[in-house]
C-alpha cells in the first residue's frame, strides 16, 4: 500500500464515521489549491526586521527560555567554542555527532582532545552535537528534521545538546520553516514533502508539573547550547 492509498483509506474511514460522502470536484479542487498554496497564519510584527536584528532577537528569545548562546565569527571558531563550553561545564570532551555532511565543514581536527563519534545517540552519551534546519526569531525556536543525517535520538537522549547554527539560517516566523521544507522537499509521486519527524525545540527540556517548580531535563536534555556561526557559511 502506497502512502497515498493508505492516507485515502484513513481519511475515507473518518468521512464515513462523520456521515460524509466523497468530495465533489469543486470541493476537492478547493482543498488541492489550499494544500498547494498554503496561506501563512498571523505572523508577529516583531519578526519583520533586518537579518542582523533577527539574530539578536533569536538570541534573546532563546536565552529567555534557559538556552545558552555563543556567537562566533566564522566556521573555524566552532570547535574551540564547543570545547570551551564543555570545559566550562565540567563535561567530558566526548561527543556523539550527527552524520550530517554540513558538520564536516568545521575543522574538528584542530581540537584533537575532542573524542567524536558519528551516529545515533545511546544511553551513555552525555553530549550530542547537531545542526538545525532553521532557527526562528519569533520564539528562539529550532527546527530539526529526522533522517539518516540527523537521527532524532540526538535531540533527546544526551543531557547536553549543542546545536551549530549558521546565522543565515535564522528566519523570522515559523511559517518560513514550513515554506523552506516545501521548497527543499518538492513533491513526490504521492504529493508529499515532509520528513518523517519535525521537531521544534525551544530551550532545554523542562516541566513544572510537580508543585509548579521548574525542573530542567525532565523529558530530554537539561542543557541546550546554540553556537551561532556568523560570517561566511561553510
Amino acid at each position: 500500500m502506497s502512502a497515498a492509498s493508505g492516507r485515502d483509506a484513513i481519511l475515507g474511514s473518518i468521512r464515513r464515521s462523520l456521515g460524509r460522502g466523497p468530495l465533489d470536484e469543486a470541493a476537492r479542487a478547493a482543498v488541492d489549491e489550499r494544500i498547494a498554496q498554503p496561506k501563512p497564519n498571523i505572523v508577529p510584527a516583531r519578526t519583520d526586521i533586518p537579518q542582523d536584528e533577527r539574530v539578536e532577537l533569536f538570541t534573546s528569545m532563546a536565552e529567555a527560555v534557559f538556552a545558552t548562546v555563543d556567537r562566533v565569527s566564522g566556521p573555524d571558531a566552532v570547535p574551540g567554542a564547543v570545547a570551551d563550553y564543555l570545559a566550562q561545564h565540567n563535561l567530558p570532551p566526548a561527543l556523539v555527532m550527527a552524520p550530517d555532511p554540513a558538520l564536516d565543514a568545521y575543522p574538528w581536527g584542530e581540537r584533537p582532545m575532542l573524542a567524536i563519534r558519528r551516529g545515533n545517540a545511546e544511553e551513555p552519551d552525555r553530549v550530542g552535537v547537531t545542526g538545525a534546519v532553521m532557527g526562528f526569531a519569533e520564539t528562539g525556536t529550532l527546527m530539526m528534521t529526522s533522517g539518516p543525517e540527523h537521527p532524532s535520538t540526538l535531540n533527546f537522549l544526551p543531557e547536553t545538546h549543542i546545536v551549530v547554527l549558521p546565522a543565515e539560517k535564522i528566519g523570522g516566523a515559523y511559517e518560513e520553516g514550513w515554506a523552506h521544507l516545501r521548497a527543499e522537499g518538492g513533491a513526490d509521486a504521492d504529493g508529499g514533502f515532509m520528513p518523517r519527524t519535525v521537531n521544534l525545540v525551544t530551550g532545554p527540556s523542562r516541566t513544572a508539573d510537580i508543585e509548579q517548580t521548574i525542573a530542567l531535563g525532565a523529558h530530554g536534555p537539561r542543557r541546550l547550547h546554540i553556537v551561532i556561526v556568523e560570517g561566511d557559511a561553510p
